[in-house]
C-alpha cells in the first residue's frame, strides 16, 4: 500500500513542481517586463541565443497558455522596447534584436506552428518527469530515501528548461540537415538537367553538321571513285604484252 501511495505521490509532486516551475516563470516574465531597451536587447542577443530564442515563448517572455490578446500586447510592448528607433546609439543590435521578436510572434500567430512549440515544452516537461519517477523507482529497490534533488522546485525547473532547449535545438539541427540535405538534391537534379539539356544540343547541333555536309561527304567520294576508274584504265593502256623472239632458222 505503501508502495502504490509512493507512486502517485510522485505524479502529484511532479505537477505540484510544474505548476510551480511556470508561476515563476510568471514572476520572471513580470520582473523582466521592466528591463530597459538594452538588457532586452542584451537577453535577446546573449551568447547561445541561436538556440534560447527557437523558444518562441521564450523569446517574448510569455506563457504557453497566454491569450492571443495578451500574447499581441506583449509583442507591441517588447518590440517597442527593442526597436532600432527607439535604439539609436546600437541600431544594428536593436535590429537583431526585434527581428527575433518578430519572429516569435509570427511564428506564435500560426496556430500549427505553436502547437508545435507547446509540444516540445510539454515533452521536455514529460521527461523530466519520467526521469524523477525512475530515479525513485531505482530507490525504492535499493531500499532507500526516495529523495532526489528534482524534488527542489528550483532544480526541476532548471531541469525542465535544459531538457526544453535541447529538444527545440535538436529539432533545430535536423530541420537544417533536412533542409541542406534537399538542397542538394536540388542542385544534383539542376545539374543533371543542365548535363541533358548540353548532351541533346551536341546531338542537334553534330546531326545538323552530318546533314549540311552529306552532298559534299557524297561528291567527294563520286569524285574518289571516279579518279579511281581513270587511273585504273590508264594503267591498263600501258600493259602492253612482252615481245616474242622468233627463232631464226638455219
Amino acid at each position: 500500500m505503501a508502495a502504490a501511495g509512493g507512486d502517485s505521490s510522485t505524479t502529484s509532486v511532479s505537477d505540484e513542481l510544474f505548476q510551480n516551475f511556470y508561476a515563476e516563470v510568471k514572476q520572471i516574465e513580470k520582473r523582466d517586463s521592466v528591463l530597459t531597451s538594452k538588457q532586452q536587447i542584451e537577453r535577446l542577443l546573449r551568447p547561445g541565443s541561436s538556440y534560447f530564442n527557437l523558444n518562441p515563448f521564450e523569446v517574448l517572455q510569455i506563457d504557453p497558455d497566454a491569450t492571443d490578446d495578451e500574447l499581441k500586447k506583449r509583442f507591441r510592448a517588447l518590440s517597442i522596447l527593442v526597436h532600432p528607433d527607439k535604439n539609436q546609439d546600437d541600431p544594428e543590435r536593436a535590429q537583431k534584436a526585434f527581428e527575433a521578436v518578430d519572429k516569435a510572434y509570427k511564428l506564435l500567430l500560426d496556430p500549427e506552428q505553436k502547437k508545435r512549440a507547446i509540444d516540445v515544452i510539454t515533452a521536455g516537461k514529460e521527461y523530466i518527469e519520467h526521469m524523477v519517477k525512475e530515479k525513485k523507482k531505482q530507490l525504492k529497490k535499493d531500499g532507500k530515501s526516495l529523495d532526489v534533488e528534482e524534488d527542489d522546485p528550483e532544480v526541476f525547473k532548471q531541469a525542465v528548461y535544459k531538457q526544453t532547449m535541447k529538444l527545440f535545438a535538436e529539432l533545430e539541427i535536423k530541420r537544417k540537415e533536412r533542409e541542406a540535405k534537399e538542397m542538394h538534391e536540388r542542385k544534383r537534379a539542376r545539374e543533371e538537367e543542365i548535363e541533358a539539356a548540353e548532351k541533346a544540343k551536341r546531338e542537334r547541333e553534330w546531326q545538323k553538321n552530318f546533314e549540311e555536309t552529306r552532298d559534299g561527304r557524297v561528291d567527294s567520294w563520286r569524285n574518289f571513285q571516279a579518279k579511281g576508274k581513270t587511273k585504273e584504265k590508264k594503267n591498263r593502256s600501258f600493259l602492253k604484252p612482252p615481245k616474242v623472239k622468233m627463232e631464226q632458222r638455219e
